[in-house]
């Protein structure tokens, strides 16, 4: 059976929005970091540690995202990431 049009872009858009988050968490870590190196001249730790921490945050969120879109597929949409 083909998938309705309202389906399809609702998992469309939660497929950017999804991504959108995680490259965004990554940029704030990174530019916090970067900001607390320039604050207390701690440079280069302070940057290695937000990207550390932001490609953490980038790595779950999408790992969140691919179970999202897995139990999505297989019917099982009664749970989302949203209600987590």
């Amino acid at each position: 059976m083909k998938e309705s049009q309202a389906g399809q872009n609702r998992r469309q858009g939660a497929v950017y929005q999804g991504a959108f988050e995680a490259v965004i968490a990554l940029l704030i870590a990174v530019g916090f970091g970067y900001w607390l190196d320039g604050y207390f001249g701690t440079a280069p730790w302070l940057l290695l540690i937000g990207t550390a921490i932001g490609f953490a945050s980038f790595t779950v969120r999408l790992m969140r995202l691919g179970r999202w879109m897995k139990g999505e597929n297989s019917g099982d949409s009664a749970k989302t990431d949203e209600s987590e």
